[in-house]
């Protein structure tokens, strides 16, 4: 993915060109947050736990759900046919700068990720807990760290990884552009989820804090 987007999604092995290519495109962009919520669904779940071996499908959710993501990811960056066409591509200060605001952009993310639960995030929470012989033992939502300051960091994060990398071309605009709305309302399905499960608490959390860019505190 760093690659990719680094070299403004170049690198696909895809071999469609023109419509066919942006069609092709669209569905790759298109099925990383269609498929990724849905399985957040019951409907979803219900296919995380036919995927894992019998009587670990609800332990192995969260290592499940983190491998159907990765493979996602990697159909995207990997498959991606490219358009061969590169409006911008920095060098000198300008490759200095825009590199460290893509490497700022990955620590950002990488943090909220650690704060969300890096067990969850990553994937490691379900099989750890089927090799220790326990039930897996899921955060409560964050309201420390970057949580203080804005509720959804990690999608803030993830939007800005797409924006931030150096070179320009229309594949990474169209990228850009797709999974930032994806990034900005696609968690509020999850606060929905949270709101249901946590009630009052996640209500004061959420009126206390900004969905999605910061806001000053009264003093």
């Amino acid at each position: 993915m760093a690659v990719s987007l680094f070299g403004g999604m170049q690198s696909g092995v895809g071999p469609l060109r023109g419509w066919a290519g942006e069609a092709w495109n669209l569905l790759l962009v298109a099925q990383f947050p269609v498929v990724h919520s849905f399985l957040l669904s019951r409907p979803g779940r219900r296919v995380l736990r036919a995927l894992a071996p019998r009587g670990l499908g609800d332990d192995l959710s969260a290592t499940t759900y983190a491998i159907l993501a990765s493979l996602q990811l990697i159909a995207v960056f990997g498959l991606w046919s490219p358009s061969g066409h590169v409006w911008w591509r920095p060098e000198g200060l300008a490759l200095v700068i825009s590199s460290a605001l893509f490497g700022v952009s990955w620590l950002f993310l990488a943090e909220s990720m650690r704060e969300a639960g890096l067990g969850v995030q990553a994937g490691y929470l379900g099989w750890t807990s089927v090799f220790l012989g326990r039930t897996p033992r899921y955060p409560r939502f964050r309201e420390t760290g970057l949580f203080r300051f804005l509720r959804q960091p990690t999608y803030l994060a993830f939007a800005l990884v797409v924006w931030t990398a150096p070179t320009w071309s229309p594949d990474r605009l169209f990228l850009a552009i797709a999974w930032s709305l994806y990034c900005y309302f696609g968690p509020r399905l999850k606060e929905a989820r949270y709101l249901a499960h946590y009630g009052e608490d996640f209500r004061r959390y959420q009126d206390a804090v900004s969905y999605w860019v910061p806001r000053r505190r009264d003093a």
